[in-house]
């Protein structure tokens, strides 16, 4: 599976931006994709994660209720909406796909470690 993530820019506190990522290569085996973040000496962290199939949603706190995920399966692309950006959203965001079966716990996927494939990363810098 290949991943290639685009959208990222610079763009003023309280404005939006939509990152995407699209998918090739064994792609039917997706059980969930997330988005993650990496900020300047910071530690990569989960943002969102959407169930390829099913489409059910979970998001880390820090951007629930901004920062919608989205799928469109017939062009195998994630999405991730960002509203009402803050500087602290600055960083690398990056997405990430899982073939592992989907294990029924949806906290589970803010783990790295449960991701196979990621993508090079693309970056969203928010100026105050």
């Amino acid at each position: 599976v290949q991943l290639q993530a685009s959208g990222g820019g610079l763009v003023q506190a309280g404005g939006s931006l939509r990152v995407s990522c699209a998918a090739s290569g064994r792609t039917f085996s997706t059980s969930v994709m997330g988005w993650f973040r990496q900020a300047p000496g910071k530690e990569r962290e989960f943002v969102a994660a959407i169930r390829w199939n099913a489409g059910s949603t979970f998001y880390a706190d820090s951007v629930k209720g901004r920062f919608p995920i989205s799928r469109d399966n017939a062009k195998n692309t994630l999405y991730l909406q960002m509203n009402g950006l803050k500087p602290e959203d600055t960083a690398v965001y990056y997405c990430a796909t899982s073939t592992r079966p989907y294990g029924g716990s949806f906290q589970a996927y803010s783990n790295r470690g449960l991701y196979d494939y990621w993508g090079q990363g693309t970056l969203v810098t928010v100026s105050s």
